[in-house]
């Protein structure tokens, strides 16, 4: 049975921010494509992200992005990275 995934591929987690799967694992300071949060593993302000992570997703649902600053480098979700329901 196929779960959806290539041989060797991990099965992403989902970005704290926009909620997509571009997330190897959490805490890693990945860099998430589609909103640009940079996911450290803290729940609170401070470097890497400037804002909380609530103020984030408030921001992305406005304009598309973790941080206004972020904003030209986003892109949309890829189809294998939206959540099941």
């Amino acid at each position: 049975m196929s779960d959806g995934y290539s041989r060797g591929q991990k099965k992403k987690v989902a970005c704290p921010c926009c909620k997509f799967l571009t997330i190897e694992a959490k805490g890693w300071y990945e860099i998430c494509p589609v909103c640009r949060w940079e996911d450290s593993g803290q729940g609170d302000i401070g470097e890497p992200n400037h804002v909380t992570p609530t103020e984030a997703r408030l921001n992305f649902a406005t304009f598309g992005a973790s941080e206004e600053r972020r904003r030209s480098r986003v892109r949309a979700a890829l189809p294998d990275e939206y959540p099941e329901s």
